[in-house]
């Protein structure tokens, strides 16, 4: 219990600390704080390609890992490669356990995850939460992309979090940054972002489970467009193993 008081204060000391603080403070004083113990979860949308230009700039040799579930479009390796090069960092990529998918794929089918949201669960299990605990394995902490705007599922978010699924602390430095502000520091710094958003996706997953999204849609609208709103999250971003809509999580 007195290890989850301190868990608790040390983050309400941290959100304290980054109130009014711009984006660059704060990753300063985590990469800092944590040194080769903080990772960067990159899934090369816009938020992602920020923070690694970010990251970069304050420590080249910053760990940043990408979860290749195998289901990946080609503009999403494209801007991998385009951004490891520009960057000159060398991503840790995970992979799913092999043996797992071979049998989900044989026993199911490619496509389980569209007939109901426990294969769709199931199936983000395999590709990406498990090879997430591996990612995060001997970190002490997690810098994400999750904005407050992007779903109903997110309007609580702070900028330091307990991350109970891997017991460790979640960083989202862009928790109040806004879409337009994205964009636009994107397009002053000329970083290079996933072609996929020119083609109106504004999230980018696995390319079965992500579409367009129309003019006036949620952002998250083109995740699991088949799912209601507030069923839209991947099991990486969750709560004591439950996804918790609309509830403080700092």
């Amino acid at each position: 219990k007195d290890m989850k008081n301190e868990i608790e204060n040390e983050i309400i000391s941290l959100n304290t600390e980054f109130e009014g603080k711009d984006t660059e403070f704060v990753l300063k004083t985590m990469l800092n704080r944590f040194n080769s113990s903080i990772t960067l979860a990159s899934s090369l949308g816009a938020e992602d390609q920020v923070l690694t230009y970010l990251c970069s700039k304050i420590n080249p040799n910053m760990d940043i890992f990408v979860l290749d579930t195998g289901r990946l479009n080609p503009e999403t390796y494209e801007v991998m490669e385009e951004s490891r090069k520009a960057y000159n960092i060398n991503y840790r990529v995970f992979y799913p356990n092999q043996e797992k998918v071979e049998q989900l794929a044989s026993t199911k089918g490619l496509f389980s995850f569209y007939e109901s949201i426990d294969n769709r669960k199931e199936c983000c299990n395999i590709r990406k939460v498990e090879p997430l605990g591996r990612a995060l394995s001997g970190k002490k902490a997690w810098i994400t992309g999750l904005r407050k705007q992007q779903s109903v599922t997110r309007t609580d978010l702070a900028i330091a979090q307990w991350d109970d699924t891997f017991n460790l602390i979640k960083f989202n430095p862009l928790a109040n940054w806004s879409e337009d502000d994205i964009w636009t520091f994107i397009k002053e710094h000329n970083i290079p972002y996933n072609r996929l958003h020119d083609q109106g996706f504004p999230s980018i997953g696995c390319a079965p489970c992500t579409r367009a999204i129309k003019p006036g849609e949620d952002l998250r609208a083109g995740r699991w467009w088949w799912e209601t709103p507030e069923q839209k999250e991947c099991g990486l971003h969750v709560v004591d193993g439950k996804l918790v809509p609309k509830r403080n999580h700092g």
